[in-house]
């Protein structure tokens, strides 16, 4: 997990701000999303547009079916197009998606350290969004890159991909210190 041990403060760097945000972004989940909408319009266009004469019952079964298959890929997609964290001096909050769900807050408390990883991928951690691997921990995955590793007082783990990750951990361990002063991360 750490691919680079070695981040320590850097002197010269500006301080830290009070709010760190970072964001990892996935434009191939609007194909998906796209699939979606797809489906939905073709259960639309079903009920609509039917001429359908062997029954109501097949006719409503594909019409829902189309609906909700189509609500489930676009709004299932639409979550875990982008991943927002949110550093501040208490906790380091994430939000999936437009709508920010599902979203996890960690209070800086519960953390023992922070670790870069340049690895994440989506084949990992059995594909994209909010996963737990009994073995690995919680991830939140909306791209392949580098992320962020929290190691939770509990034994847990949770990763998260984001942009500029080695300055996100940067920042949770100076707030590590800052809270339990000889801490490392």
């Amino acid at each position: 997990m750490r691919d680079h041990p070695d981040l320590a403060p850097d002197p010269d760097a500006a301080p830290d701000p009070d709010v760190w945000t970072g964001r990892a972004t996935n434009r191939v989940q609007w194909l998906l999303a796209l699939v979606g909408a797809a489906c939905m319009a073709l259960g639309i266009e079903l009920a609509v547009d039917s001429a359908w004469t062997s029954g109501v019952a097949p006719l409503v079964m594909s019409v829902v079916g189309c609906i909700a298959a189509g609500l489930l890929v676009l709004f299932g997609t639409l979550a875990f197009v982008h991943v927002d964290l949110r550093l501040d001096k208490e906790c380091v909050e994430v939000r999936c998606g437009h709508i920010g769900l599902p979203r996890r807050r960690i209070p800086l408390s519960n953390v023992a350290g922070a670790d870069f990883t340049a690895h994440v991928t989506p084949r990992n951690w059995g594909g994209w969004g909010y996963r737990w691997r009994p073995e690995k921990g919680t991830a939140v995955v909306v791209r392949r890159g580098e992320g962020i590793v929290l190691r939770l007082w509990d034994g847990h783990t949770f990763t998260i991909t984001v942009d500029n990750a080695e300055s996100a951990v940067r920042v949770i361990r100076d707030r590590l210190r800052t809270i339990r002063p000889g801490t490392a991360g």
